[in-house]
């Protein structure tokens, strides 16, 4: 429940700068009067100005600031929600909106329309029109309930009844799926391209594939060649190491032996030679020498040719030793030739093998670039490699957004369900179907209390049917001006009893302008000052009327508004 305390406005209308206040819950009833021009529907202005940004009356901003002092505008409203307080400012000249809940001003930081928009969905839970409804009749400019299109009494009876949450999250469900729809869109147009893309891919992987299996069917056949090579070469490497093995040991023990033997026939040759030498030069001295050339004397013939004849048979016998050592020798030279091809042969070998191996080395070192090549071809790094990872990421975007399109399509269609009950058709015609029994006992009981004795019943659409004691059917606009003022009576107070009975928009303030001036008799009067004794205890009914000396005696208090100096003023009195 909405609990007004305090209005208060300076430089509002016709009003000077400063501020008149006007405590609501001082008084359970209390009348307003003054005369015409004075004033007296400025409460109404000032509340509907402060609450919602507009005055009750039609009047332009411009016009609501004191045209005398033509700056510092500024109304203020105090008001509770249950342990809550609340104090309403608005300005203009300069503008000023501020919210103040428990002494603590709620954060602006948004724009002034949305600041609007949280006052009245969070704090009043009602909009201006539902808040005349309820607290406003008799102004000129107000509307009445049967007056109102029917898209504007349906949105009064959902804040009354408040119900109106669910048109806010339908208005929520149809714009998430406003955004669902372009989603959903968004959604099957890159799964589409994605499979455009698999399918491109594929095609592209294929064509790398089998480029790739020519290139590796060329490149492994390389490595067989190079493989079969290096076997061969493997298998000569091992012949020529077996033929190393198995002679050059042998092989150098022989030259050694042979080289060793070689020698001692060249030292016996050369003694050999040596005692040739000196059996010769022996044999030459006798031969030549009769007599000792040392003494003179002569040398005997028969031993002159026994030296020599001894000295020719050695000599001969050193020439044999000579020429069987140089034979030997020859023997000795011919076997080492012979060794020496084997040595050349190993030497040969040996140089096979180290050619071999640096060939096997360098097939080896082929056989690995050609690996990696294939690799390269086959592996992750490798263009098929990217190309399958390219792939499976897209495969997985596709997957992605076909899990997203289920999601989003799984989403509209609990949205769509939530919708259809969510829909004016839906659970809010259900609770209306549930009140308006309610509803259509309590207008008519306040229709027989102000003496209208009509059977009115209100359907789901609110479209009235209005029967007479004698069962003739009527609509609101049949009936005389006075008859319609008791229609609009009824609701009024119909409205502020569901709003109290829900606890939604219900109020302590009532404000009832020239309601008493227009269209009602003396027994209208009476039958609704019957209505206004009986309302429930907490109400702050105020009654703006020119009929202050038929009324007084009526109302527990009374402000008088007047015109001084052209500034409105009020006097507020004491009536019992």
């Amino acid at each position: 429940m909405i609990k007004f305390n305090v209005v208060r406005w300076k430089n509002f209308l016709s009003t000077g700068d400063k501020f008149t206040q006007i405590q609501i819950d001082k008084s359970p009833s209390t009348l307003i009067v003054g005369d015409n021009g004075s004033g007296k529907s400025t409460l109404l202005d000032a509340v509907s100005f402060a609450l919602f940004g507009k005055p009750h009356r039609n009047i332009n901003k411009i016009q609501m600031v004191n045209s005398i002092n033509n700056k510092g505008c500024v109304v203020e409203v105090e008001f509770e929600i249950g342990s809550h307080s609340f104090k309403i400012v608005r300005a203009i000249k300069p503008n000023k909106f501020e919210i103040w809940q428990n002494g603590n001003m709620i954060n602006q930081a948004s724009a002034s329309r949305d600041y609007q928009k949280y006052l009245e969905q969070n704090i009043l839970k009602l909009n201006h029109k539902s808040f005349h409804q309820i607290v406003v009749l008799g102004s000129s400019s107000f509307i009445p309930f049967m007056q109102l299109q029917t898209y504007h009494r349906r949105a009064v009876i959902e804040d009354l009844l408040d119900i109106q949450i669910f048109t806010k999250m339908n208005m929520i469900l149809k714009e998430r799926n406003s955004v669902l729809r372009d989603e959903l869109t968004d959604s099957n147009y890159n799964l589409d391209l994605t499979k455009d893309k698999i399918s491109v891919q594929k095609k592209y992987i294929k064509d790398i594939t089998e480029m790739n299996e020519e290139q590796i069917d060329g490149k492994q056949f390389e490595i067989d060649e190079a493989r079969t090579e290096i076997e061969v070469l493997n298998e000569q490497i091992k012949d020529s190491n077996d033929y190393i093995v198995e002679h050059q040991d042998q092989n150098n023990k022989a030259l050694k032996e042979l080289h060793d033997k070689k020698n001692s026939l060249a030292q016996y040759k050369f003694r050999f030679e040596q005692q040739i030498n000196d059996v010769v030069k022996d044999a030459k001295f006798y031969e030549q020498n009769k007599e000792c050339p040392t003494c003179s004397q002569e040398i005997n013939e028969e031993l002159r040719n026994a030296k020599m004849d001894v000295a020719k048979s050695k000599a001969k016998e050193l020439q044999k030793a000579i020429t069987k050592a140089a034979n030997e020798a020859q023997s000795v030279n011919d076997v080492i030739d012979d060794l020496n091809i084997i040595q050349d042969q190993i030497i040969s070998k040996q140089q096979d093998i180290h050619s071999n191996t640096i060939t096997i080395e360098r097939l080896q070192k082929s056989i690995t670039t050609l690996q990696k090549d294939i690799e390269g071809l086959t592996g992750k790094d490798g263009d098929l490699g990217k190309a399958n990872k390219q792939l499976s990421d897209l495969q997985m975007s596709r997957d992605s957004w076909a899990e997203n399109k289920l999601k989003l399509i799984e989403e509209k269609t609990y949205n769509d369900a939530a919708g259809e009950m969510l829909k004016d058709t839906g659970i809010k015609t259900k609770i209306i179907k549930e009140y308006l029994p309610v509803m259509n006992t309590l207008v008519n009981k306040y229709l027989s209390i102000l003496d209208f004795f009509v059977s009115f019943e209100l359907d789901e659409n609110f479209n009235e049917s209005i029967k007479s004691r004698y069962r003739d059917t009527f609509n609101y606009s049949s009936f005389s001006e006075g008859e319609k003022q008791r229609i609009d009576l009824a609701l009024l107070f119909t409205w502020r009893q569901i709003a109290r009975m829900k606890n939604s928009a219900s109020t302590n303030l009532l404000i009832l302008d020239e309601t008493f001036d227009s269209s009602l008799d003396h027994d209208g009067i009476d039958s609704l000052m019957k209505i206004l004794g009986s309302l429930e205890e907490g109400s702050n009914v105020f009654v703006i009327s020119h009929k202050g000396d038929l009324l007084d005696g009526k109302f527990r208090s009374k402000i008088e508004f007047v015109k001084e100096r052209n500034f409105s003023k009020i006097y507020e009195s004491k009536i019992n």
